[in-house]
């Protein structure tokens, strides 16, 4: 895929298509306990994958709702790195606001331009530097907006960021995000197939940590065990310690001990998970979101750096 310089968020893409356009008691107010306080490892970076339910005007678990929850949600994590599915623009620049000033993000919505929902990649700007981004659709035609050529219910996005790691001389790692269909199993399984063309491209000496809602359980389809064939590890499978096992879809009930994991944080071989954990932070039983967060405190090893 095209491997271009790209800015924050959508004022100047590169692509031709960007231009054309540890666990939680259950439903407390208590913290978890965070990435980085539980792995305590000197440098190491925390992911999260967060489905974060598009934005509704109404109902009972309308954003304005739920919007203070995640606000406490991520000022109590603080991850370096978000990669996030279905915000909208506003929701998303809502959540920038939210989240302090040393955060910033990058992704286009998948209609195109500010248009339907985003892939979106935030990231501490003390922490990481962007060097390099881009978005493309999981269809045929990967640079055609809104393209959907696989059967999916709806066109899916993908956003991936080369970033500097400011905290380790500048080593860099690449992210990829994306949010997979909820309907169409070919569809999944082609999205795959992009996905890993797009990781053959990267720069094989630098690692790789992919990030998104997959809408398959873990260990229980044959999307999972693609991902595994592109050279990734779940992150949750390799882990050196880790919080107890829930259903990363709610649906805004109490979460599912033991249920099925379908938003999942890949990497490849060579970085360490310390830590992982499904995050199960509610406040007087609201929970932000449909989806758990998930986390995970990484060590990248060490790469070549900027320069």
């Amino acid at each position: 895929m095209p491997d271009g310089i790209g800015d924050t968020r959508l004022e100047k893409p590169e692509s031709a298509a960007a231009a054309a356009s540890m666990s939680v008691p259950l439903l407390t107010t208590d913290g978890s306990t965070s990435p980085a306080s539980a792995g305590e490892q000197p440098g190491a970076l925390s992911v999260m994958t967060y489905n974060l339910k598009v934005a509704h005007a109404t109902g009972r678990n309308r954003w304005a709702v739920r919007r203070p929850v995640m606000r406490e949600l991520l000022r109590r994590e603080r991850p370096h790195v978000i990669g996030t599915q279905e915000g909208r623009y506003r929701q998303l620049r809502s959540i920038e606001k939210d989240i302090g000033p040393h955060y910033d993000w990058i992704g286009i919505g998948r209609m195109g331009g500010r248009k339907g929902e985003f892939a979106a990649v935030f990231y501490d700007t003390g922490r990481l530097k962007p060097i390099r981004s881009d978005h493309y659709w999981l269809s045929d035609t990967p640079s055609v907006i809104a393209s959907n050529t696989w059967g999916a219910d709806l066109p899916r996005v993908v956003t991936w960021v080369r970033f500097s790691d400011l905290a380790r001389e500048g080593q860099e790692f690449y992210v990829l995000n994306t949010h997979l269909d909820h309907r169409s199993q070919y569809a999944r399984e082609r999205s795959v197939e992009l996905i890993g063309e797009t990781i053959a491209a990267f720069d094989s000496s630098l690692p790789v940590v992919v990030t998104g809602d997959f809408n398959v359980a873990a260990h229980d389809n044959r999307v999972h065990e693609a991902m595994l064939a592109l050279g990734l590890v779940d992150t949750w499978d390799t882990a050196l310690a880790r919080g107890p096992l829930y259903a990363t879809f709610n649906g805004f009930r109490p979460p599912e001990p033991g249920g099925g994991r379908i938003d999942w944080i890949l990497t490849t071989p060579r970085v360490t998970t310390h830590w992982a954990a499904i995050n199960t932070f509610a406040m007087n039983g609201r929970l932000p979101s449909d989806h758990l967060p998930v986390q995970v405190t990484l060590d990248l090893g060490t790469h070549r750096r900027v320069g």
